[in-house]
């Protein structure tokens, strides 16, 4: 017994010592000693990212009760009602189908399934739409979901601007690396820091309950993307970047949520309007500013300052991640203003259509292609 725990107690000194080896993080001529608080100099430290967990039980906290107690009466005094749903009729055989094999099935398996239950086609038909329904969420959640994020993006965003509008890197990205790594942690930085991660991370805790969309998976990987960026630039003191790259994408972000809070109160005109100017923002701030400018600094800059290392590529990597997710985003947001020019689109592309017990597959794929209002497309963001 002895012998295993010192053999356990080695491997876990030696994971941590490669762990925190200084050249995976830190250039070749720094080490963790430079980055000790001395006079006039105060660094972050990886144990401050342990705030960032009671942060965000306190970001779901305040979520539940702005719900609660400003979404929803919000939600009453603009006349937002969740669709009456019919009952789904008690059938364990078809409610295990349901769990087990598909929502959807076949037109094949629906007859299979009509000579298990004995019952008709359309009866059948009938059950699985109900029961796909069930699962949805009602437009109410959908509208307190979206008046969270865009409350909260907004608040972080002014935030943003005042804790940069008047740093040097804010105008010549140069700067971001000028003195690197010897850069003093401000207290706006360790609060705009706080304030995300906790966000991000109550986002991804939420996820598996958040209204769920077509591009799930891509969500889990922007957030768990911009959660490792927002901790490796925190450890490696990358923090003047970090905060720019948090600016660029919560801009955009607000105008999303708030157009879908709009189209959600059936403002369509509004939510037009702000969807318009979130396309031009978000193709702007993602796919020109990010790309061109944000991470032609990361790259290029600091091989003027020190020579590449590990941290150096998985920064960079990290953030082309990011990139991708931003252009496969672009391209459905894209898909929407075309439909939205040359047809009619209602709410998120990415979230299901509630069915009409009437809808047939075929009336159901023309509901899908020919909705009224206004698409709009979400981040994690995204982000």
């Amino acid at each position: 017994m002895i012998f295993e725990d010192i053999v356990c107690s080695s491997m876990l000194q030696t994971v941590s010592e490669w762990l925190w080896w200084e050249h995976l993080w830190l250039p070749g001529n720094v080490s963790w000693s430079d980055l000790e608080d001395r006079e006039g100099y105060v660094y972050a430290k990886a144990s401050q990212l342990y705030a960032a967990l009671p942060a965000a039980l306190c970001m779901l906290l305040v979520r539940y009760l702005f719900e609660r107690y400003l979404a929803i009466p919000l939600a009453d005094s603009w006349g937002i009602r969740d669709k009456i749903r019919f009952t789904v009729e008690s059938n364990p055989l078809l409610e295990k189908y349901f769990c087990s094999q598909a929502r959807n099935p076949s037109q094949a398996n629906i007859r299979s399934l009509c000579k298990k239950t004995s019952w008709p086609e359309r009866r059948v038909q009938v059950w699985f739409r109900r029961r796909r329904n069930q699962e949805r969420p009602g437009i109410r959640k959908r509208f307190c979901e979206a008046s969270w994020r865009s409350v909260f993006y907004c608040s972080v965003f002014v935030y943003g601007i005042l804790a940069l509008y008047d740093k040097p890197w804010s105008y010549n990205l140069k700067e971001v690396w000028a003195g690197f790594p010897n850069q003093s942690l401000l207290p706006s930085q360790y609060w705009y820091y706080i304030l995300e991660t906790g966000f991000y991370l109550s986002l991804l805790i939420s996820l598996p309950f958040d209204v769920k969309r077509k591009d799930f998976k891509e969500q889990m990987i922007h957030h768990s993307a911009t959660l490792t960026l927002l901790s490796f630039s925190w450890i490696s003191n990358y923090i003047r970047i970090g905060t720019l790259v948090m600016a660029i994408h919560d801009c955009s972000d607000i105008l999303l949520e708030g157009a879908k809070v709009f189209n959600y109160a059936k403002r369509h005109q509004t939510a037009n309007a702000m969807f318009v100017v979130f396309t031009a923002v978000f193709m702007v701030t993602r796919l020109i500013i990010f790309p061109f400018w944000l991470i032609h600094c990361t790259w290029v800059y600091p091989l003027e300052e020190f020579a590449p290392f590990f941290g150096y590529y998985f920064f960079n990597v990290m953030l082309l991640v990011l990139q991708m997710l931003h252009i496969y985003w672009a391209l459905l947001i894209l898909q929407m203003v075309y439909k939205f020019i040359f047809s009619k689109l209602e709410g998120d592309d990415r979230s299901d259509e509630e069915e009409d017990d009437s809808d047939s597959p075929k009336e159901r794929n023309h509901k899908v292609n020919h909705k009224n209002g206004v698409g709009l497309r979400g981040r994690a963001n995204g982000h």
